[in-house]
C-alpha cells in the first residue's frame, strides 16, 4: 500500500497578489516513520493551462511558437524559447483552451485533438498543471497570421518544421521547454509505431 501522509496546514500568508499569487504556507507533514516534519513552502499560483502540438501527417510537419521568456533570460540565455502552443485555461475546458490558443498564437484551426495526459512542471513550488494534446492540421486550416492576441503582451513567431527537425532541436537543446519535449517525444513514438 502506498503511504499518503496526513497534512495539516497551520498558516497561509499571502505574500503577493498580481498576475499570480505567492503564498507562504506553514504545514506539518506526517513522515513515513510516524514522526512529523514541520515545513515552510512558498507556492506560486496563476492557474492551469493547456498545450497543443499540431501535426500534419501528410507532410510530416509540426507547428511551434518561438517567443521571449523572461525566466530563462534571467538565468543567462537569450530568453528565446521554442514551445508548443499553450495558454492558461481562463475558465475554458482544456480542449477549448488548446483550440483557442492554436488560433490566436499559430493562426490555425486544429482538428482531432488527442489527449496526452496532464503534467505538473514544477510541483515543488507552482500549482499550475498543463493538459497536453496532439492535433491535426493542414495548410488549408490556416485562418490568420497567428502571433498572439493583442493586449496579452505576446510577440510570437510561428514555426513550421519537420518532426525530425524538431527532434534534432530537442537533442541539441534548441528546444528545451518540458511540455514541448514531452509532446514531441509522444508524437515521435506514435509515428514510429505506425511505420514499424
Amino acid at each position: 500500500m502506498t503511504f499518503v501522509p496526513k497534512i495539516v496546514i497551520t498558516s497561509a500568508e499571502l505574500v503577493h497578489s498580481g498576475w499570480a499569487t505567492l503564498t507562504r504556507y506553514r504545514l506539518d507533514i506526517e513522515k513515513r516513520d510516524g514522526g512529523t516534519l514541520s515545513a515552510v513552502r512558498e507556492v506560486h499560483d496563476h492557474g492551469h493551462g493547456a498545450a497543443v502540438l499540431p501535426y500534419d501527417a501528410e507532410r510530416g510537419t509540426v507547428l511551434l511558437a518561438r517567443q521571449f521568456r523572461l525566466p530563462p533570460y534571467l538565468t543567462g540565455t537569450d530568453g528565446m524559447m521554442i514551445e508548443a502552443c499553450a495558454g492558461l485555461l481562463d475558465g475554458d475546458e482544456p480542449k477549448a483552451c488548446a483550440i483557442r490558443e492554436a488560433e490566436e498564437e499559430l493562426g490555425y484551426r486544429i482538428h482531432n485533438l488527442k489527449a496526452c495526459g496532464r503534467i505538473w512542471g514544477t510541483p515543488g513550488a507552482v500549482t499550475e498543471s498543463i493538459w497536453l494534446f496532439l492535433a491535426d492540421y493542414s495548410p488549408a486550416d490556416r485562418i490568420g497570421e497567428g502571433g498572439g492576441k493583442d493586449g496579452e503582451d505576446e510577440d510570437i513567431e510561428v514555426l513550421e518544421m519537420a518532426l525530425a527537425e524538431a527532434m534534432r532541436r530537442v537533442a541539441s537543446d534548441e528546444i528545451a521547454d518540458a511540455k514541448t519535449i514531452i509532446l514531441l517525444q509522444h508524437l515521435w513514438i506514435a509515428t514510429q509505431e505506425k511505420t514499424a
